[in-house]
């Protein structure tokens, strides 16, 4: 059995409102990343310098050497750009991601991070890389850095971002059970739960593309001028679909080294400006987010069709295809994931199995179907799914005449093609059924083979719809 861990679908094509407060249209979100203190560093610990984020661009890490220009750089950060971003800032709700030793370089910074509210999270330990750490030294570093952020904030981290993640990040952070959110993902425009064994944790997704690290990037903005253009943008876009009644979330991300250069904040400060003219806008930390999210969109636990094993999953669909269990054991075996967790997902994976079948597989569905308004109705003898799909257009309630008429076409059907004449009727009524019989009654068999097959599948897709989302 193949399963896709990755999520696809998310919410599809039509989002839940989130129903932010006081009826606005977007949730406005800006993260203070606080990395000053806790970057790449033989001080530190580390077996070289910091070769990331940072003016020098595409600067390579030192091994066992102090890089003096680096170090500057992320001074700067501490020293003059926190306290230019904080005197724009101290008025908004800004959640800080704090990585934790360098939290504990900056008591004064911390001091004025509480003094105006902010929301401090996790950033990790140190602002190091994640990707090859074995998972026991992940977890020990995410478990030290709770330890030291509680001692130097005086409250345990309620968020979590790593940055520099590993594919095991956002499980450990589930694990541990603390978190009221984690957002080392970029996968969204709104939260989402993930279930983690019996854990649903909370996601509020983060950004890279609304964040101030593209000054430091080879593909990124080269002057303040971009950086308000391409927010701007972002916030245009997000607003309108507010206003349309679809409203998502904004994540802005900052670094004091970066846009608390003078250069960038003007465009930063000229950005704020701009979002305040406009009505209907809720400036939120992350963890306001997640704690509103919570409340009005909790976890729906909901058996799901991907981690079904296969005895319940063909016991679950093996009737959507008319009396056809096999499509159902085929479809089990494919490479399925969350995408199939929906009616159209699963849809799609029991139309392969179909469609991959000879063509004798599949003539044997089709002559699995009951006659419409036949016989096998009148004596009350169809699956559920057909006596209320037959109902549904009213072919259980038929004149004489009607059924006269139904009668015939379907012998003159049958004797010409050898399957009975199979439509969605749930897409019809009881006289575009009958236009659609004495019309089709006439093709030619390919035509109409290829035809009650992709009629086939549509009724399994209305089957669907009616027991998943």
């Amino acid at each position: 059995m193949t399963r896709y861990p990755r999520d696809m679908i998310g919410y599809g094509a039509e989002t839940p409102d989130p129903k932010w407060p006081n009826g606005a249209k977007i949730a406005v979100q800006i993260v203070l990343n606080y990395e000053e203190g806790g970057e790449n560093n033989i001080l530190h610990g580390d077996a070289g310098s910091e070769a990331f984020l940072s003016e020098i661009v595409g600067a390579a890490q030192w091994p066992g050497q102090r890089h003096w220009n680096m170090e500057s750089i992320y001074e700067y950060g501490a020293r003059a750009g926190f306290w230019r971003l904080y005197r724009m800032l101290e008025d908004l709700p800004v959640t800080v991601y704090g990585v934790a030793t360098a939290l504990a370089r900056s008591p004064e910074q911390v001091a004025a991070m509480k003094a105006a509210n902010w929301e401090i999270a996790s950033h990790g330990l140190k602002w190091i890389e994640y990707k090859d750490a074995d998972e026991a030294t992940e977890r020990a570093d995410m478990e030290e850095a709770i330890r030291l952020h509680t001692q130097v904030v005086g409250e345990a981290p309620r968020g979590w971002y790593t940055g520099r993640s590993s594919d095991n990040t956002v499980r450990l952070v589930a694990e541990n059970g603390s978190f009221a959110y984690a957002a080392d993902t970029y996968a969204d425009d709104l939260p989402y739960w993930s279930r983690f064994g019996e854990h649903d944790q909370l996601i509020v997704p983060y950004t890279l593309d609304a964040n101030d690290m593209r000054f430091a990037t080879p593909q990124g903005f080269n002057s303040g001028d971009q950086y308000f253009s391409y927010l701007k943008d972002s916030f245009d876009c997000l607003y309108e679909e507010g206003l349309e009644g679809a409203p998502k979330m904004m994540s802005i991300g900052l670094h004091c080294r970066l846009v608390g250069r003078p250069g960038r904040a003007q465009a930063l400060r000229r950005f704020l400006d701009y979002v305040r003219r406009h009505e209907g806008v809720w400036f939120a930390t992350r963890l306001e987010i997640a704690e509103h999210w919570a409340a009005t969109h909790p976890p729906v636990a909901r058996e799901r069709p991907s981690e079904m094993d296969r005895a319940r999953f063909v016991d679950r669909f093996g009737g959507i295809f008319e009396h056809s269990a096999w499509i159902a054991e085929r479809a089990h075996d494919l490479e399925l994931g969350p995408a199939h967790d929906t009616a159209v997902g699963l849809q799609n994976a029991l139309a392969r199995a179909f469609r991959a079948a000879s063509d004798e597989e599949r003539l044997g569905v089709l002559t699995a179907h009951p006659d419409l308004a036949g016989k096998l109705a009148a004596a009350k003898r169809l699956t559920a799914e057909s006596t209320a799909e037959q109902a549904s257009a009213g072919l259980d309630a038929l004149t004489d005449e009607e059924r006269a008429r139904f009668t015939e076409l379907n012998d003159a059907y049958v004797a010409k093609f050898g399957f009975p004449f199979i439509i969605a009727v749930r897409d019809h009524d009881k006289a575009g059924i009958l236009a659609a019989f004495e019309a089709r009654v006439n093709s030619d068999r390919d035509t109409e083979f290829a035809e009650a097959c992709a009629q086939v599948e549509r009724i399994a897709l209305h089957r669907l719809k009616a027991i998943l989302p």
